[in-house]
């Protein structure tokens, strides 16, 4: 078993930052990718970023592409979401998420957090 812990979340303005941060415990070391998702209301979740524990190649959506930087402390077993720019479209629930493959889509995480929400008022 794989537990997530996201934290960082808030109400900012437009074009503000925020830096989520992923706890990961357990048997993290048995999911080697992680990723962010993300939900708005009335919307399917989506895939905002991911990475791999180890390798420096992270994939972006092309909506936060240039805006959003996944990174990850291996020593901490924390992965971080650092969202710049943020624009009121980016309103919604993130979800932290562990799987044995790479990330690509809801149906690869294994594990799931409980979420945090982000909110930006315009």
């Amino acid at each position: 078993q794989v537990q997530l812990v996201e934290s960082g979340g808030g109400l900012v303005q437009a074009g503000a930052s925020l830096r989520l941060s992923c706890a990961a415990s357990g048997r993290a070391a048995s999911t080697p990718f992680m990723g962010w998702f993300r939900q708005a209301p009335g919307k399917e979740r989506e895939l905002v970023a991911s990475i791999a524990w180890t390798g420096s190649s992270a994939y972006y959506s092309d909506s936060v592409k240039g805006r959003f930087t996944i990174s990850r402390d291996n020593a901490r077993n924390t992965v971080y979401l650092q969202t710049d720019s943020l624009k009121p479209e980016d309103t919604a629930t993130y979800y932290c998420a562990a799987g044995r493959h790479p990330i690509r889509g809801t149906n690869d995480p294994t594990y799931w957090g409980q979420g945090t929400q982000v909110t930006v008022s315009s």
